[in-house]
């Protein structure tokens, strides 16, 4: 045994020993190289791109820029939905990691808890890192003032100064042009929302929804170089964002006003036609709502409004609203006995008690005197229910369902926005979704509107409009044309979805009922005549709950009315409802006549003899040769010798004098 000096070893040790110690030294160092070589590869190579954008992320921000939503215009031109500068106050939380405080200042500046802040950051989930977020939108310039003043405490928070969606009329048209919103996770999973940043703004809701794609236009974005507090140090580029396309609607500002100031701090909804084209003119539902609340971010006290109100004012009653028409529908019914010859203007003749007994019980009509001997003319301008059920009993449900189909109730009308299609029963339908037969009990009261009957106010507007046309069932048409941003247009023709295989007499006969319904003696809708233009039209009651069941408002019935001018040659045809308002022709009535003669613009007296009187003789005239044949060629003759005025009364019953006409009139009433 040797000593080496610092311990012994035997004669086998030594050099050996040493070379087997170093080698696995060597194996440690090259592995532990091997290590590092392997992780820093995989940090620059494979991961290279992911670090290089966090580095860049923090140095150098991509901001989206909203582009301008293209502007939704009424038919003349003037703006419904525009755009307005505001500031947007934003957010990077990863600028302030660690530092709880700049959420309290912060939140303190905008009026909210640190809390509700935290919140709502964390809902941001599929935002990129060092995406801004925009945590108050619409901000006040005092907002503005106290953030720049405290700039130096709040790192990650910057001010933008965009464009945003602005209704400069409020509610006006609410239901119809619809808000914007927030995309939502779900609809960002859609592929024709896939390409849209997380925060971006789209169409929730009406015109604005249904025609996003249109008018949204294309994102921008900005290049912004920050220094670590995260605030803009220089622009590095930018590109520009792209304008959305404008939308010319059907709506007629003047006809939507005059709508407005007719249904404000009622519950109800109006729709106005065009029946030469099927343009909407005009449409409300109340309550509504102010679609800017969407734009500037929903306060509790507006979101509370919106879900909890009893009004549904989220709802459009005009579209979604399924209601029974009540006598409105006696214009249906009557087309149908016309059409099967069950009726004509000599019969039936039905006596008019007050009631008609059916089935062991007394079916009642809403004049408990009775209407006396009536026939069809005398049914549709005093709303006799007694005649209706006895016509109804004659048809049956099938007939009746024939032709209020033609009509287009019952069915969607195809106008592209969110609608429900009401029901019009037959036998079929009962069987298959009941499971029972069809009583002829059921059918007394299907034939004045009530029972199994349900509409939308959108469907009796058009079946107005389509009587009074001729018989042409239009899709209703709410926009006009699409301006595009390179100066083309892209128009909208009027949509034809069927000519009603009906007679043009029946239709006529109709119309005179119309007629009477608004300007003869005992007719129910009076406060809708107007001096200006001939208006005819037909009121509606139909009970919410039976008779005797309940009191207060919410029982009261609802009130309808369906009305066209000038008639004979119609431009205009307008449903309202006014839910439990009572009786169509008081409660509806004035409006119809304030909206027709808003659209046709008729406000003074000079128009009025110009476009009111000189039309409202020659209506009557053309009515009058045409129904009455034994109005003679001199009769004629001497009838427009007279004045304008003596023409009018003459027509209307009102001259002492009895003419032939008068006479004629008499025995046709």
């Amino acid at each position: 045994m040797k000593f080496n000096g610092s311990g012994f070893y035997g004669e086998g040790e030594g050099a050996g020993d040493i070379k087997r110690r170093l080698w696995l030294l060597s194996v440690c160092v090259l592995v532990f190289f091997a290590v590092i070589v392997l992780r820093l590869w995989y940090l620059q190579v494979i991961k290279g791109a992911y670090y290089r954008k966090l580095s860049e992320d923090n140095r150098i921000r991509v901001i989206s820029i909203r582009p301008p939503r293209g502007i939704i215009y009424d038919r003349n031109g003037i703006p419904l939905a525009d755009n307005t500068p505001s500031y947007t106050i934003t957010f990077t939380p990863e600028d302030a990691k660690g530092k709880p405080e700049v959420v309290q200042k912060l939140a303190a500046i905008l009026g909210a808890t640190p809390e509700d802040l935290d919140d709502f950051i964390k809902a941001e989930k599929f935002r990129n890192p060092y995406q801004p977020i925009r945590v108050r939108e619409n901000a006040s310039f005092a907002d503005i003032s106290e953030v720049e003043a405290a700039k130096d405490d709040l790192p990650g928070v910057s001010v933008l100064v965009e464009l945003r969606r602005y209704y400069p009329y409020g509610d006006f048209a609410s239901h119809l042009i619809g808000y914007i919103g927030k995309i939502t996770p779900l609809q960002h999973k859609m592929a024709q929302y896939a390409d849209l940043p997380p925060d971006f703004l789209i169409g929730q809701y009406g015109l604005e929804q249904a025609f996003d794609k249109y008018i949204r236009g294309v994102p921008g974005k900005k290049a912004i170089e920050v220094d670590a507090m995260g605030h803009e140090k220089r622009v590095l580029y930018t590109v520009d964002p792209i304008a959305g396309n404008d939308l010319v609607t059907t709506l007629d500002f003047r006809a939507q006003k005059a709508a407005e100031e007719g249904m404000k701090g009622k519950t109800g909804a109006l729709v106005a036609i065009d029946p030469r084209n099927g343009d909407v003119l005009a449409m409300v539902s109340k309550p509504s709502f102010d679609p800017n609340i969407f734009t500037t971010g929903l306060t509790r006290k507006d979101w509370q409004y919106l879900t909890t109100d009893p009004g549904k004012p989220l709802d459009n009653r005009a579209l979604q609203g399924q209601f029974p028409p009540g006598s409105t529908f006696k214009l249906a019914m009557s087309l149908a006995g016309l059409e099967t010859g069950k009726a004509t203007l000599t019969s039936p003749v039905v006596f008019c008690t007050g009631g008609w007994p059916f089935g062991g019980r007394v079916f009642h009509c809403w004049d408990k005197h009775g209407h006396g001997r009536t026939t069809l003319h005398k049914a549709i301008v005093q709303s006799c229910d007694t005649y209706f059920y006895n016509l109804g009993n004659i048809l049956g449900i099938d007939n009746i369902a024939k032709y209020a189909n033609y009509l287009g109730l019952g069915m969607k009308t195809g106008i592209g926005l969110r609608e429900s299609s009401g029901l019009i029963p037959s036998t079929a339908w009962k069987l298959k979704y009941r499971h029972c037969k069809w009583y002829p009990g059921e059918t007394i009261s299907c034939a004045i509107g009530q029972g199994y009957v349900s509409v939308t106010p959108i469907q009796l507007a058009r079946m107005a409009a389509t009587i009074t046309n001729g018989g042409i069932l239009y899709r209703p048409q709410v926009v006009q044309a699409i301006k595009y941003s390179d100066g083309s247009i892209k128009r909208f023709s009027p949509d034809v979805l069927w000519k009603l295989p009906v007679k043009q007499s029946n239709l006529n006969i109709i119309e005179d009922g119309m007629y009477g319904v608004v300007n003869e003696p005992g007719g129910t809708a009076h406060l809708a005549g107007s001096k200006r233009v001939v208006v005819g039209g037909k009121t509606g009651t139909a009970q919410v709950i039976g008779l005797g069941r309940g009191h207060g408002l919410k029982f009261k019935d609802n009130a309808w009315l369906v009305a066209a001018a000038p008639l004979y040659n119609s431009k205009i045809a307008v449903a309202i409802l006014m839910e439990h308002a009572g009786h169509g022709g008081s409660a509806c009535g004035p409006l119809a006549k304030q909206v027709i003669e808003a659209y046709l613009r008729i406000d003074d007296e000079s128009i009025a003899r110009k476009n009111g009187f000189g039309n409202l003789t020659g209506t009557i005239l053309h009515r009058a040769v045409r129904n009455f044949g034994n109005f003679t060629g001199s009769r004629i003759k001497t009838f427009r010798s007279m004045t304008g005025v003596a023409k009018t009364r003459m027509l209307l019953g009102y001259d002492k004098k009895k003419t032939a006409m008068k006479k004629v009139s008499e025995k046709k009433g």
